[in-house]
């Protein structure tokens, strides 16, 4: 007996009494880019939140106190991109982490200067960024190859007509054509389709 997963068993749930059951899910087709994109996407949500709510806290481990606001549309920002790399379209977001964080790594080097007493945080910040940007680039390169069409030479079907044994054995093919009892309570349909083809 194979074990539900919760979500399997909430589709169970859903569905009318005379639909068949979900037994078993088969495998994923979900590849590696697609599930790290899921993390990131998750990732995105979670720090976009902790710099909406406490952009103070982030301000003051890096020294870069005044920039709450700027830190607050940052977390909108990551926000955006969280919830890009959750839907469909996840190549798109996980572009805009990757230029995100060229911004993220732009502001944290100002804090760099000689006089900020938190230049250690700093320093552990960007490195943190450094290998996020890594992540992220590596990911949004390999998720659009994945979803990418393929950029071969396109097939022409200019030869094909749609008829299979030619247009001219298609000609008059429904002369024959009996009005189905099912069609009797469309009568102008009816009438329609009883009038003489033209060949």
């Amino acid at each position: 007996m194979t074990k539900l997963s919760s979500i399997t068993g909430l589709s169970n749930i859903a569905r009318s009494e005379g639909d068949p059951k979900v037994l078993h899910s088969g495998p994923s087709s979900r590849g590696v880019p697609d599930s790290l994109a899921r993390g990131l996407g998750w990732f995105s949500l979670g720090l976009g939140l902790t710099e909406l709510l406490a952009p103070g806290r982030i301000t003051r481990a890096l020294g870069m106190e005044g920039k709450e606001a700027l830190v607050r549309v940052y977390g909108a920002r990551e926000i955006g991109s969280g919830i890009l790399s959750l839907s469909v379209d996840k190549k798109l977001g996980l572009w805009s982490r990757v230029a995100g964080d060229g911004l993220d790594i732009a502001t944290v080097m100002t804090a760099l200067r000689p006089d900020n007493p938190k230049r250690d945080n700093v320093v552990i910040a960007l490195a943190l960024l450094l290998g996020i940007t890594a992540v992220d680039l590596i990911d949004a390169q390999a998720t659009t190859m994945r979803h990418s069409r393929s950029a071969g030479r396109r097939k022409s079907y200019r030869d094909r007509s749609g008829f299979p044994r030619g247009v001219a054995a298609s000609r008059g093919a429904a002369r024959d054509f009996k009005t189905p009892p099912d069609l009797r309570h469309a009568p102008a349909l009816a009438a329609v389709s009883q009038r003489p083809s033209v060949a």
